[in-house]
């Protein structure tokens, strides 16, 4: 709760940029409830009551010691599964300058380290270029089209789905990320 200013401050910032990316409510069924986008409050008791299930880890994304974006793992599943899938945000201010590679990275590499999962998604509308390229430099796999999965910007939106299973990167992902920048010192 305690982000609450910070998180509202950089999404209000950022809102038109976010707008053709974000989650929308699809409208009701005819005679079916009406609902709202949740209050800051319900997201933070959703997310805490989903994560104490064992359903999500959501994180929050800081650059220089700042709240820059929101990252969640969600749809974790087990059994013969054991995938999950990311959807992440960052701040405009800081897009570019590698924040959400290494966030994604870092959560990825946690879920197939720590947490024990096979495999993570992330599905993106193929318009959104820079969101497609975070994927793509730690090195998901494209795996095909999600005919209107999501509603998005208010309507039901086309995905691409991205891919990684653990043993794709027994490295780490992280480690993948840092050697494929150029300069960065190599372990």
């Amino acid at each position: 709760m305690r982000d609450q200013h910070q998180w509202r401050e950089v999404n209000r910032r950022n809102r038109d940029w976010l707008r053709p990316w974000e989650a929308t409510i699809p409208p009701p069924p005819p005679g079916g409830p009406v609902t709202h986008r949740p209050t800051y409050r319900q997201m933070v008791r959703h997310l805490r009551a989903e994560a104490h299930a064992g359903r999500m880890l959501p994180f929050v994304i800081e650059y220089q010691g700042r709240l820059a974006g929101q990252l969640t793992v969600a749809g974790i599943t087990w059994g013969s599964m054991c995938s999950a899938h990311v959807g992440y945000w960052v701040d405009e201010a800081v897009a570019g300058r590698g924040v959400m590679p290494t966030a994604v990275a870092l959560a990825v590499d946690h879920c197939f380290r720590a947490v024990g999962l096979h495999r993570v998604e992330v599905c993106i509308r193929p318009e959104n270029l820079p969101s497609r390229r975070v994927v793509e430099k730690l090195g998901f796999r494209e795996e095909g089209l999600r005919p209107r999965y999501l509603h998005i910007d208010g309507a039901w939106r086309d995905h691409l789905v991205y891919a990684l299973t653990a043993e794709e990167v027994p490295e780490g992902l992280l480690q993948r990320w840092h050697e494929s920048r150029p300069g960065t010192p190599q372990k």
